[in-house]
C-alpha cells in the first residue's frame, strides 16, 4: 500500500495498513506454493510416532489450527510444547523420530528457540514456521518454511497469523495430498478480499461497555477463536476468553452474564451442530451473542466453502473491527501498553 506512513497525525494505524494487505500477501501461498511443495516432499519421505507443536501467543493459535490439519489429514497425534521444561526445569524430552515444529513471526523468542534445539538434539526433525527466515528459531531448526508475510510494524500481529495460517494449511494439503483443502487455499485470496469489506460493527459496539467478553467456536475454528479473544485483550485491553463450544458448557459458561458478549465462529463441517446449540441456549438465556456463519449467523458472512479455509477469513472482520474500536477508545493499536513487537521469554 502506499500512502503517509500511519503514527501521529493520521487517521491510519499499521494495524489496519497489515489487515488490508492480507489478500495480497495470503496470495501466493494459496495456490502452488514451491516451498509447501519443498517442505512437504521431505514429511512424506518419513514415518513420525507423533508430533509436538511449539509457539506462543498468536503462534501458539496458529499452532491449534495446524494441530487439527495434522490430526484430521494426516491421522498424526499432536502434543503441545513446554517450552520451560528446557528453559525454566533443565530437562528436554525424548523426541527420537517426532516432528517438532516451531510457529514464530519473530523467530527471536529465547524460550522458542531453546526448545528447538533441544528438540533437535533429542531427535526430532524440526521444522521452523517464520516469517524472518534467517531468524534464531530458523537457523536452529532442520527445515524453514518462510511465510513471507513482509514487515509488520504493529504489535498487534495480523497478516503474519493469517498467513502461519495459510502456510500450514498449504504444508498439509501438501503433505496429505488433500485435494479439496488445495481447492479450498486457491478460492482463499478473493475470499479474504470479501472478508475484509464486512462490517462488524455491530459486535464492536456491544463490546463498547462490556466488562469482559467471551469468543467460541470448535475445530478448526478454535485457534481463530484464541486469536480474536487475545487480540481483545491487548488491543482493546478488554479481558476476553477463547474457548471451545464444547468447554464453554464445561464450566465458563456460568461466568457469562448479560454485559459480556460473544462472538460465535462457526464453520459448515461435523462440528457446526454443536456450535449452533451453543448459540441456540445462550439466545434462550438472553445473553448478547453475535454468530458468524450458519443458519443463526447475525453477523455478515460469506457463502461455506472449505471449513479449514473459512475460519482464516474470519480473522479479516474481526481484526477490522476490533482496530476500528482501539482508535474509538482513544487507544493505539499499534503501541499496546506494555507490549513490544518482540516478546522474549524464557
Amino acid at each position: 500500500m502506499s500512502g503517509p506512513e500511519p503514527g501521529p497525525g493520521t487517521s491510519e494505524t499499521f494495524m489496519a495498513r497489515e489487515v488490508a494487505e492480507v489478500p495480497d500477501v495470503a496470495g501466493p501461498l494459496c495456490a502452488g506454493w514451491t516451498e509447501a511443495e519443498r517442505v512437504a516432499s521431505v514429511l512424506k519421505a518419513r514415518s513420525f510416532p507423533f508430533a509436538v507443536i511449539c509457539g506462543r501467543g498468536s503462534s501458539g493459535h496458529a499452532g491449534v489450527y495446524l494441530r487439527y490439519l495434522i490430526e484430521t489429514r494426516c491421522g498424526l497425534a499432536v502434543s503441545a510444547s513446554a517450552p520451560s521444561v528446557v528453559t525454566g526445569y533443565g530437562r528436554s524430552p525424548r523426541m527420537d523420530g517426532a516432528l517438532f515444529i516451531t510457529i514464530s513471526q519473530s523467530g527471536r523468542s529465547p524460550d522458542l528457540v531453546a526448545a528447538t534445539r533441544a528438540a533437535r538434539q533429542g531427535g526430532a526433525l524440526t521444522l521452523a514456521i517464520v516469517n524472518d527466515a534467517a531468524s534464531p528459531a530458523a537457523v536452529a531448526a532442520d527445515l524453514v518454511l518462510p511465510i513471507e508475510a513482509g514487515p509488520e510494524r504493529a504489535v498487534a500481529a495480523t497478516k503474519t497469523v493469517v498467513n502461519s495460517l495459510v502456510a500450514s494449511a498449504a504444508l498439509i494439503a501438501a503433505w496429505s495430498g488433500d485435494g479439496a483443502l488445495t481447492r479450498g487455499l486457491a478460492a482463499l485470496p478473493l475470499r479474504l478480499a470479501a472478508a475484509y469489506d464486512l462490517d462488524w460493527s455491530a459486535w464492536a459496539t456491544d463490546l463498547a461497555d462490556a466488562p469482559a467478553a467471551f469468543v467460541t467456536g470448535r475445530g478448526y475454528g478454535l485457534g481463530p477463536v484464541r486469536e480474536i479473544a487475545l487480540k481483545l485483550c491487548e488491543t482493546l485491553r478488554l479481558p476476553a476468553l477463547g474457548y471451545s463450544a464444547a468447554e464453554l458448557r464445561h464450566g465458563p459458561r456460568a461466568a457469562i452474564q448479560p454485559r459480556m458478549p460473544v462472538l460465535a465462529l462457526r464453520q459448515n463441517d461435523q462440528v457446526a451442530e454443536g456450535i449452533d446449540a451453543l448459540v441456540l441456549e445462550l439466545r434462550r438465556a438472553n445473553l448478547r451473542v453475535h454468530a458468524c456463519g450458519g443458519p443463526d449467523g447475525t453477523l455478515p458472512w460469506l457463502a461455506p466453502d472449505h471449513a479449514a479455509c473459512d475460519p482464516i477469513a474470519m480473522l479479516v472482520p474481526a481484526y477490522r473491527a476490533i482496530e476500528r474500536e482501539a482508535r474509538r477508545r482513544g487507544f493505539d493499536p499499534d503501541a499496546p501498553a506494555g507490549l513490544s513487537k518482540v516478546t522474549e521469554t524464557l
